[in-house]
Formats: structure tokens, C-alpha cells, sequence
């Protein structure tokens, strides 16, 4: 699903009022009748009972508040407006729906001011379901006065809240909450889903999200030239390799997982299991040859290569030719799980890096040493994926961890262009960016991930998927959006605490045989 920026949006109304001559009006009517029927569907109970309050400012958001108080009232559902500002500054579109609702329900909406403000904190109470009309998309500035005490007293009201398009106070593209926000159980969004809603802290205040299509053409929709896209199960079961009755392991792939040092074999067996459960037909360990029957004994069914070691436990440059003649055969690479910081290491992988011939995949201490050299993958003729988090980004570019996390998306954007890879950016909901632009955004994972050895996991899924012939692009989504997925099936089993990362990892078969349904 696109998923596009409130000024994106506001572009597409444009263009589909001027260009196709459908006038706006119309397309806030289809928003209005949209948002009521979603709203009849998830609340059915309303119908010749409940009692509805509209919450509307003056400009187009209030009018789509105004169509859905009409057609909640034509539903047999009894609602009322309440309109936040003078009425003689509604306009345009707005205005034709507030004279309709009036001319309907046969009398003016009420005006809140700061005088009523404890009068309607009373009467809030005797409603059973709140509707969010105050602002829309266009919103850039902190909202403040009687709109900020209207806002807090609708979040403190025990009743259900839904917003129409996004909730008031958040930012369309940001998603920061400017002064404060409407939290809503429920936002039904026109046309496309914006940014500020599928990313952190907008996501917060939406609570269930569904898109109501007001009829932009398809033309004006397909051409959108910045769009993000939200991951979803369509998109992702299309990604899973196929595994033919006739097939041998050969069939699928053989991944070269360079990684451990003295007290980090666990980074380098858990990226393993992954690759094994992401269903990639072989799987060699290359580490230092005294680590190897940990590996052994933790994981018989990956294979090992020994390297010559340093006296730190660590890879040392001497390898560097077992390592190439290891790479034979191999379909992919994967780079980095506690691999060790050191410079020495930093050597081995510049080495290889420039020797391999197949799809790379960097993280953890790999990061640091593309941190320390820029150039590591410079010169590659076949892309490679990072998979940082904020911090490691960070020291990559020189720059601040808060920066990063401030925009995640431009700055895995940048990243990706600049690097010449596909980054995926770790983190909640995280974002996979291309070194075309492209962008994706993960919507699977959970808080208890924030666990160590979850991103050794997802270095072995995404490298397996890599080694299984998937594209650098195809093998970061179904990769991340697997592994997330497998957070929450044990998340939504046991409660978000205590998730490990080898039990994520046991839980891929079972992600894939629900996405083949």
C-alpha cells in the first residue's frame, strides 16, 4: 500500500479537482459518507441507540465532519455537532456541507468558546461515541488555546474516539504530536494512508486505521513519484521462495556466514539458526577455528569453517585466503555478528568485500568498520544490504542517533544513495530504502524485541533469502516483515517480556505457512 506525505496528499486533491474536474465537494463527500459507514460497520451497536457528538473546526476537516454527521443521522443514528470557531469562518466546500447538515437537522450546530469549556466537559460524558473533525492534513503548527483544552478533554472522556483523515495534533508527515493529540481508537483516512500515521509517535494516537477510497484516479495515484510503501501480506507472500516437490538442497542456497569472536559465538549461531529456518540449503560458519565446536554443539546442522586466529580469539588476516577459497560456491555473504571491532578484522572484511562476487550483508561489528572506512563497499558490482540500527547509522554518517530516529526515513533514504546499498534501518517500524529511493515501511514487530540477538536473527534471514536468489530489495522486505511477524505470533502467545531470539527464529516456518495461506 502507498503511503504518501500530508503535502503529497493535499497535491493529489489538487490534481484530481483541476486536471479531472472532479470538484471538491464531491470528493469530500465520498470522504464524509466513507468515514460514516466505516464507522456504522465498526460500531453497529449506534444504530437506534448510541448517541454521536462531531467535533468540527472551520476548515475542510469540519466539513468532512459535517457529511458524516449527516449520514449518521440518515442512518438512524442520533448525532450532533459541535463546531470550534465562528461559523462565519467556514468556507468553501465546508460551508455547502455545514448549510446541508444545518438544513437537515434543522437547526445551527452549537459554538464552543472558552466560556463553555466547563459546561461541555460535563456533557461529554453523555455521549457515546466522539468524532475528531477539528484539523486535517494540513496542520503544521502546535495547536494551542481552546483547540489544545478541547483536545485534552476528549482524550480524558471514557468514550470511544474516531478521527477523520488523522487525529487532530498530529503531524501528516512527521507524525509528531504538535502540542498535543487526539488519541483515537479509531482514524478512517481518504485515499491513502499518510506517513505521520504509520510511523512513531503518530502511530500512537490512530489506533485501527482503514482507508476509505474517495476516487482519485488511478493514473494520478500511480503517479506519485516520492511515494513510501506500507508493507502488508499481499506483498510479502508473493516474496517467499518456492520450494519445488522434485528439489534438493542445492536448489537453495548456500550462505557464507562470517562472523563470532572469543565470547560472541552466540551472535554468530543465532544468525545461523536464521538461515536455517528461513529455509536456505546450506550454511557454513567461518570463525575462529577454536570457536567451532561451540557452533557445533549448538547448531550440528550448520557447517563450520575454521580460521586462523588472532591470540584475542578474533579473525586474523592470515585467513583471508581460506576465506576466498570458502566464498567458492557460496551464493551469498553475510558479514559481521560479533565479528570483533578490531582493526585487523576491519582488513579481513575490506578484503573480502572486494573479492566477493556474490550479495553482502553487513551489520553489527561490520558497521563499525564501514563506519571507520566509507570506501568498504565502494567499487562492488553487486550491491549490498546494511542493516543498521539509529546508533550504528549514525556513526557511519558522523552524525547524532537522535537525528537519525527524528527522520528515519530521509536518513535511510540518504544512506542508501549515498552507500550505493539497501539499508534497512532498524527500529520500530522499521524502514527499508533503496538506493533508487525507493522506501518501505515494516508494520510487523513488538516491544519485546528489544531484546539482544534479534538482529543476529534477522542478519541470517535476510542473508538466507539473499543465498536463495532473492533480490537485495525482495529479501529485506520478506526478511524483516517475517521477522517482525514472528515477534508477534509469540508476543500475542505469551505477552511481549521475555521473547528470545532462538525462539523468533523457531518461529519462521510457521510465519511463512501462514503467509502461504
Amino acid at each position: 500500500m502507498k503511503v504518501v506525505t500530508g503535502e503529497r496528499m493535499r497535491e493529489l486533491d489538487r490534481e484530481t479537482i483541476e486536471r479531472y474536474g472532479i470538484p471538491g465537494v464531491e470528493l469530500m463527500e465520498k470522504a464524509g459518507r466513507g468515514a460514516a459507514e466505516v464507522i456504522l460497520q465498526e460500531c453497529p451497536g449506534f444504530v437506534g441507540k448510541g448517541r454521536v457528538l462531531v467535533v468540527a473546526g472551520t476548515g475542510n476537516n469540519g466539513g468532512d465532519g459535517f457529511v458524516v454527521a449527516r449520514h449518521l443521522v440518515n442512518s438512524r443514528v442520533e448525532a450532533a455537532v459541535l463546531l470550534l470557531g465562528p461559523r462565519e469562518k467556514v468556507k468553501g466546500d465546508a460551508r455547502i456541507n455545514l448549510e446541508a447538515w444545518e438544513k437537515m437537522a434543522g437547526k445551527t450546530p452549537e459554538v464552543l468558546t472558552s466560556e463553555d469549556l466547563l459546561t461541555w466537559r460535563d456533557r461529554l460524558n453523555s455521549y457515546d461515541l466522539l468524532v475528531d473533525a477539528l484539523f486535517g492534513t494540513g496542520l503544521n503548527q502546535e495547536v494551542g488555546g481552546i483547540f489544545a483544552e478541547a483536545i485534552q478533554d476528549l482524550n480524558e472522556s471514557l468514550a470511544p474516539k474516531v478521527a477523520i483523515d488523522i487525529p487532530s495534533g498530529i503531524h501528516s508527515t512527521s507524525g509528531k504530536v504538535l502540542g498535543t493529540a487526539v488519541r483515537a481508537n479509531l482514524t478512517v483516512t481518504f485515499g491513502l494512508p499518510k506517513l505521520g500515521q504509520v510511523i512513531h509517535p503518530g502511530l500512537e494516537y490512530v489506533g485501527k486505521m482503514v482507508v476509505v477510497d474517495i476516487g482519485f484516479p488511478d493514473a494520478v495515484v500511480k503517479g506519485i513519484p516520492d511515494a513510501v510503501t506500507l508493507l502488508d501480506r499481499e506483498i510479502v507472500s508473493g516474496l517467499i521462495p518456492r520450494r519445488l516437490p522434485a528439489s534438493h538442497k542445492g536448489d537453495y542456497g548456500h550462505l557464507l556466514v562470517l562472523a563470532g569472536s572469543l565470547g560472541k559465538t552466540g551472535a554468530a549461531c543465532l544468525a545461523a539458526r536464521g538461515a536455517l529456518k528461513i529455509g536456505t540449503g546450506l550454511v557454513t560458519v567461518a570463525l575462529p577455528k577454536s570457536l567451532t565446536s561451540i557452533v557445533v554443539a549448538s547448531l550440528p546442522e550448520a557447517m563450520t569453517e575454521p580460521l586462523a586466529e588472532t591470540e584475542a580469539g578474533t579473525i586474523s588476516k592470515s585467513a583471508l585466503s581460506q576465506l576466498e577459497k570458502a566464498l567458492e560456491g557460496k551464493t551469498a555473504l553475510a558479514i559481521g555478528p560479533g565479528i570483533s571491532t578490531l582493526p585487523e578484522v576491519g582488513e579481513v572484511i575490506a578484503e573480502i568485500i572486494a573479492k566477493s562476487r556474490v550479495p553482502i550483508l553487513l551489520d553489527a561489528d561490520g558497521l563499525t568498520h564501514l563506519a571507520r572506512n566509507r570506501a568498504l563497499l565502494r567499487g562492488r558490482s553487486i550491491q549490498t544490504v546494511i542493516t543498521p540500527h539509529p546508533g550504528e547509522l549514525a556513526r557511519i554518517f558522523n552524525t547524532n542517533p537522535a537525528g537519525v530516529q527524528e527522520d528515519r526515513i530521509g536518513s535511510a533514504r540518504k544512506a542508501a544513495r549515498e552507500l550505493l546499498a539497501w539499508v534497512v534501518l532498524k527500529g520500530a517500524r522499521t524502514v527499508i530504502a533503496g538506493p533508487e529511493g525507493e522506501v518501505f515501511i515494516n508494520p510487523t514487530g513488538n516491544r519485546g524485541m528489544a531484546q539482544g540477538g534479534m538482529g543476529d536473527v534477522l542478519t541470517g534471514i535476510v542473508g538466507g533469502l539473499l543465498a536463495q536468489g532473492r533480490s537485495l530489495s525482495d529479501a529485506s522486505c520478506l526478511g524483516v516483515y517475517l521477522h517482525g511477524m514472528a515477534g508477534d505470533r509469540i508476543a500475542e502467545r505469551q505477552g511481549p517480556v521475555g521473547i528470545l531470539a532462538s525462539e523468533l527464529a523457531d518461529e519462521i516456518p510457521l510465519c511463512i505457512k501462514e503467509l502461504e495461506k
